[in-house]
Parts: C-alpha cells; structure tokens; sequence
C-alpha cells in the first residue's frame, strides 16, 4: 500500500488573467490551473488547499498550498526536477518556488499565524503599472491617513469592512501593521494581521483614502469601525494594487 504524504507548495502569481485563488464554476482560477498542472506531473488526482483566497485580479508574491500525494517513489532529491517540470506546464503568470514535504497534520490555511498585504497607489500614469497599481492622481494627506490607520489597533471587530453575507463564525482580526509609506511615485500602504476577511484590504485602504483627501474626518474611523456596517466604510479601491506578500508558519 503506498504512503500518503503531505507536501507543501510556495508560489507567487500574476492575478490579472484569473478570478481569484479558488476554484468555481465558469471562471479560471489560480488554483483550477495549479491542479491541472500537478495532477498532470503526478499522473493522479491532485487537490491543493491555499493559505487563503484572493478576489478577481488580485496578486500574490507570496502563497502556500498543501496537498496529499500517494507515491513511494517521491524522493527528496528529485524535489528540484518535479519544480521544473512543474513550472513548465504553468502559464508564465503562475510561478512555483518551493516544494516540501511537512507533518501529515499541516495546514496551509489553519497553520499560518500572520498574513500580510500591500496595497500600491501611483499617481502618474505609467504603462508599466498598468495592472499592477491604482492610478489616482488626488493628493492625499498621508498624515491623516497614517493618523487614521494607527486607529485600526485599537479594534478587533472588523466587520464594517467585511464583504456581506460571507460565511465565517467571527468578524474578529488582530491587526499588528497598517502603515502608508511614500515610493519615488506613490504610496504602499503595509498591513498585517492574524486574519483578514473577505474585501478587508481594499476596503480599509477605500476608507483611507477618502481620509487622505479630506472627505472624511480621522476620527470618523472610529464611528466606521463601532457601526459594524459595511455601507459607513469607504468604496472598495480596484484589486489590481492589491498583494498578498506573506505568510507566516510556526514550522517555516
């Protein structure tokens, strides 16, 4: 009887040609792809978890997936040439970094312990952003804007940000980075946590950026966050300046 073995993938990807990370029906994904591509190297029915879900043009420069294979001839030593076999047959917007085995028990969603984002503004246009940033030409106060991010540690209840009718059991995140950084062409904006929900990223920087050019008030957040009503927070900002760029293990 062969031996069941769990195996960890990292990879980074390009979101623009895919809704989102997960499978569904009608629509190419990143992992419809991935699964094709692996079960197509092992010759046998391969299904991944992700560390997460990413919307409809979202990127990831950094993302983990787990997924069980039956073989007794996987060895260590053939880990690099799977690798390139298996970046062979991906598109040029999907790319595998890592292979690895893990504990039978491991899990690429259940087991990170931090995820964090970044969020790309330009304000000039620039064909080599297209995609990639949100072109928005507004001078924001970046100040205010900081000011007004620094505000998001003193909550946990996010759900004023949370996309409706998701089906999760808590509303609760624990956020540990919201930073705005000014670039040589626009702004990141840096944010870390526990967990994110659905649309929180692209919501919170909405919120923000309403903020930065002075439609609303800093302590407006505060009225925001304690409405735990999605319609008080600001417009989701377009998914393509969105990236997921890390995740953390205990075991990594």
């Amino acid at each position: 009887m062969q031996q069941q073995q769990r195996l960890f993938l990292e990879l980074s990807y390009n979101g623009t040609n895919y809704h989102g990370w997960q499978i569904q029906p009608n629509a190419v994904t990143v992992q419809e792809v991935l699964d094709k591509a692996l079960s197509t190297l092992f010759r046998a029915k391969v299904e991944t978890v992700g560390c997460g879900r990413t919307d409809t043009g979202v990127h990831a420069s950094q993302f983990f997936a787990h997924f069980d294979l039956e073989a007794e001839d996987l060895l260590d030593q053939r880990f690099p040439q799977y690798l390139n076999s298996l970046n062979a047959l991906l598109p040029f917007d999907i790319a595998v970094k890592r292979l690895f085995r893990v504990a039978s028990n491991a899990h690429a969603r259940f087991d990170a312990t931090q995820r964090s984002y970044e969020y790309h503004i330009h304000h000039q246009k620039n064909p080599f952003k297209h995609n990639f940033s949100w072109l928005m030409k507004d001078d924001l106060d970046t100040d205010a804007m900081n000011l007004a991010a620094s505000l998001l540690f003193q909550y946990t209840d996010f759900s004023c940000f949370s996309k409706s009718h998701t089906q999760v059991f808590t509303n609760n995140c624990k956020i540990t980075r919201a930073e705005w950084v000014v670039t040589n062409d626009g702004l990141i904006f840096h944010v870390s946590a526990d967990r994110f929900l659905r649309n929180m990223v692209r919501a919170i920087v909405g919120t923000l950026v309403e903020i930065g050019r002075g439609k609303a008030a800093v302590e407006s957040i505060h009225q925001i966050i304690e409405s735990k009503d999605r319609s008080n927070a600001g417009t989701s900002v377009p998914a393509c300046g969105l990236y997921l760029t890390k995740i953390e293990y205990p075991y990594l």
